[in-house]
């Protein structure tokens, strides 16, 4: 995906460029509303993620300038007034979507996905391939080459988060928050142990290594060796 990010903290928009730019998207960033304004009208992107309150021009008054010029680019906004009457005057002004600061990443994420899906007008995958790797997340079946591949939930859970994102570098705090919940580090191995077991079930035997570790930054599902 390409996103927008509209923040005026620098070390704010500094660190979502960073974790958008691990898990594989392009982001661009302007600083102020007008900057925001600018972009928004001129550049092609699938989602713009716009902080409420920015100098020069608003992130509300950004919004309702962009749908006022038919710019019809989905919109999530950021803010620390998380209040329900001021989620409500964000939706209203033309935003999509509305995250109260702070945020975990992981939903930020989640909730980007979404709203790419929505302009896209794609259903929700309910099967994932990689390779001969199929899981189908309605019956829980995991297949890999014909046969049946028995996982335990939270393997399985792991395996689905996996390839939902299937060629992306997914980091241990995305995996954390998202298969485990936690929004904290518990300072165990619980990863390591099950991404060893996992590895173990869906590719050991197989010639073709599916789940692969990226040094210094996360995890990986994807089809071939580099």
């Amino acid at each position: 995906m390409r996103l927008l990010i509209v923040e005026d903290d620098h070390d704010a928009a500094d660190y979502l460029v960073k974790a958008l730019r691990e898990v594989g998207h392009v982001a661009d960033v302007a600083h102020d509303g007008e900057e925001g304004l600018s972009l928004g009208l001129d550049g092609d992107y699938d989602v713009l993620i716009v902080d409420r309150m920015l100098p020069r021009r608003d992130g509300l008054s950004l919004i309702g300038a962009l749908r006022a010029k038919k710019i019809e680019t989905p919109v999530l906004i950021l803010s620390a007034l998380g209040q329900v009457d001021d989620r409500i005057k964000g939706l209203r002004a033309g935003g999509d979507d509305y995250l109260p600061k702070p945020y975990s990443f992981s939903e930020l994420l989640a909730r980007v996905e979404v709203l790419s899906r929505r302009r896209g007008g794609r259903a929700e995958e309910t099967v994932y391939r990689v390779a001969d790797l199929e899981l189908d997340r309605l019956s829980h079946n995991v297949m890999r080459g014909g046969s049946e591949i028995m996982l335990q939930p939270r393997e399985f859970r792991l395996l689905e988060y996996l390839m939902k994102h299937a060629g992306q570098v997914v980091t241990r705090t995305m995996l954390l928050e998202n298969v485990w919940d936690y929004h904290f580090d518990p300072q165990t191995n619980v990863i390591d142990v099950h991404i060893s077991r996992l590895r173990s079930k869906i590719d050991k035997g197989y010639a073709q290594p599916l789940l692969h570790t990226v040094r210094g930054a996360g995890y990986m599902i994807r089809d071939g060796a580099r």
